[in-house]
């Protein structure tokens, strides 16, 4: 599949408006956009903008995946007007604006609850429209009913050509047909030829005229696995050739060591990975077919898990060492051709070394550039002992600016949970 050309080499940001400022608001959030394109930033996901039901509804704000109306604006962040000031000055940045669509639900008092036939929703024995999981705030859609189809397509079509957004996160697209994202794909690129789209959701089956990249939930739970000690490098190893033998050469995955759900439900990425962080954030810009992301607050370093219903603002952005290296992995990005999205990326080599279910050592290469990952992914001191070979040569560290030798034959301890990033452009 063809991809839109700004995404192989691609950083996303998820921006969670209404704890990105203390405003909470699409005018406060548009003073960012500059500190982003700064830090590398190619794109910005916003987390749904649209108003959010009052049945049911979730702590004092409510849920952002309960939603009243898919063509209109949430009006705690603002207006159209706003919101399209902040679409315009992204674009100036050369920054593309995704929107995350929930298409699985709605909120149980939502628009088409109330205008539309009873048919597109599913229903109970007495004609109440069902509760999926436990989401108690919102109401189930029916994808047997052709209209719900057409419903959901045009109001994609509406934020596509009349707000100039650039694509969509699907929220648990797998929750719907996968015929149904196949026909979001064909109307929406009519209109748009370099659509993105973005599967909550893994799994081969999303990208078969579907979707561009899928979420890397495997992968991310392995490196939180060794990170937390269940588990050795070695399950992390197999996901990553799961994900190159597995997936078609085209696919992308999104790669990340916090997200929305991750962060709130789960606790902050410090607590998650612990002294694996830096290593780990690294992997996620190193690995094949990466869309590395940058969710709201890790670009301060922000250890805090944000309340998902409440107003939770994080502090005014200030950048600090978490800025620098965000900064310099995205440069890395951007300057590599070998980390390149898809089938555009380079190839990925593993260098043999003596302690395998403790060090990871991979290359990824093209005739433009290389990039050599050396971590000790384990909280021992390691002894490494390994030949680098053909990778033998002088490189920058990415992260300190320094060059450095990687020797052909390379000895020595390693300290837990350390690593060398290391790139060279021919």
């Amino acid at each position: 599949m063809q991809h839109a050309t700004w995404s192989y080499d691609a950083v996303l940001y998820e921006m969670n408006i209404r704890q990105l400022t203390e405003e909470g608001t699409f005018v406060a959030a548009m003073r960012h956009l500059q500190h982003l394109k700064d830090m590398g930033v190619d794109a910005i996901w916003l987390m749904p903008i649209y108003p959010i039901g009052k049945v049911e509804r979730k702590g004092s704000l409510g849920s952002y995946y309960s939603i009243s109306d898919y063509c209109d604006v949430n009006p705690e962040f603002g207006t159209f007007e706003d919101f399209d000031n902040f679409v315009d000055e992204a674009h100036r940045l050369g920054l593309k604006v995704i929107l995350d669509w929930v298409a699985n639900h709605t909120a149980r008092d939502a628009k088409w609850l109330k205008n539309k036939p009873m048919s597109w929703y599913e229903r109970d024995a007495q004609g109440v429209a069902k509760v999926p999981w436990d989401w108690s705030d919102t109401a189930k859609l029916n994808y047997a009913e052709e209209g719900v189809w057409q419903g959901q397509i045009e109001s994609m079509k509406f934020w596509v050509m009349e707000h100039a957004v650039d694509g969509f996160r699907c929220d648990m697209a797998m929750l719907v047909p996968k015929e149904f994202w196949q026909q979001v794909r064909r109307e929406l690129q009519s209109v748009k030829s370099d659509i993105f789209m973005l599967a909550e959701a893994e799994g081969v089956e999303f990208f078969d005229n579907a979707f561009d990249a899928c979420y890397g939930w495997e992968l991310h739970h392995a490196m939180v696995d060794v990170a937390k000690g269940n588990s050795r490098v070695g399950a992390l190893r197999d996901r990553i050739y799961k994900l190159l033998n597995d997936f078609p050469r085209s696919s992308m995955h999104l790669s990340f060591t916090s997200n929305h759900d991750e962060n709130s439900w789960s606790a902050s990425e410090q607590t998650r990975f612990g002294e694996a962080l830096e290593a780990m954030t690294a992997l996620t810009f190193v690995l094949p077919k990466s869309l590395p992301l940058i969710y709201t607050g890790q670009e301060i370093g922000y250890d805090h898990s944000f309340a998902f219903f409440d107003k939770d603002a994080m502090p005014p952005f200030k950048a600090n060492a978490a800025t620098e290296r965000y900064r310099r992995l995205c440069a890395l990005k951007h300057s590599s051709s070998a980390l390149s999205s898809a089938d555009k990326g380079g190839s990925f080599v593993e260098i043999r070394n003596n302690a395998e279910d403790c060090l990871l050592t991979i290359v990824r290469e093209n005739e433009q550039s290389r990039v050599v990952y050396i971590a000790n992914l384990s909280p021992y001191k390691i002894f490494s002992d390994f030949h680098t070979g053909i990778y033998a040569g002088e490189y920058l560290n990415v992260l300190t600016g320094e060059n450095e030798t990687l020797y052909e034959h390379t000895w020595g301890d390693i300290e837990p949970w350390s690593f060398r990033l290391l790139s060279q452009n021919r």
